[in-house]
């Protein structure tokens, strides 16, 4: 079975972080607390998480700060930000926070069911780029004829690799669907990217077969 995929909460304030575990809690997923930015940033180093929910308020390093390292890190200046901040905070926030690299900014008190969609439509997209990373590798493979041993013969191996994108294909397209649902227009080319990568996956499946 894959691992679950790991959601960065960051909030200096325990009793939010207790609150956004119980919005997420029925989502498979899981969720990794960080207390600060530099503790953030810790956990960063060794862990792959899928996406972040970042405090814009804290103590010492604030969000933008957390931010700005996190796209500076060649290993996570992918990872999908969401900012989370007070109502009345001042209203340059949500412009910083996308000058950040954020890809949405919500205000407290926000609607579970948004945050829930927004989390899963992520989610969905981190589990299956990792998907079409390993069939494109076990793709190339095939073509250059360097499966590993044990692998089995094309005949065995291309049903398999059929089955994959296939069911690839179906996913790409609920995926497409919770991201219509969500009204997200930041989802639009990480959709757009997943469905480019799929058809070149297609068109390699083809020409194999």
């Amino acid at each position: 079975m894959p691992d679950r995929a790991k959601i960065l909460l960051v909030d200096d304030r325990e009793e939010n972080l207790i609150a956004l575990e119980a919005i997420l809690s029925s989502l498979d997923l899981v969720p990794v607390r960080a207390r600060s930015g530099e503790e953030a940033l810790k956990a960063l180093l060794n862990t792959e998480f899928a996406l972040i929910l970042l405090d814009v308020r804290m103590p010492g390093m604030d969000g933008f700060e957390t931010a700005a390292h996190i796209k500076r890190r060649e290993r996570t200046r992918n990872i999908p930000i969401i900012f989370l901040t007070v109502v009345d905070s001042a209203p340059d926030y949500a412009f910083r926070g996308y000058a950040a690299g954020a890809v949405d900014y919500l205000t407290k008190p926000f609607d579970p069911w948004v945050l829930r969609a927004k989390v899963s439509v992520f989610t969905e997209l981190y589990n299956m780029n990792k998907r079409l990373a390993e069939q494109a590798s076990m793709l190339r493979e095939r073509l250059s004829g360097e499966l590993p041993p044990g692998a089995g013969d094309q005949a065995a191996i291309l049903p398999e690799l059929s089955r994959r994108l296939t069911a690839a294909e179906d996913e790409l397209s609920r995926v497409r669907e919770l991201a219509n649902k969500s009204h997200d227009p930041t989802l639009s080319v990480p959709l757009a990217d997943l469905a480019e990568r799929l058809a070149h996956l297609r068109s390699g499946f083809d020409a194999l077969s």
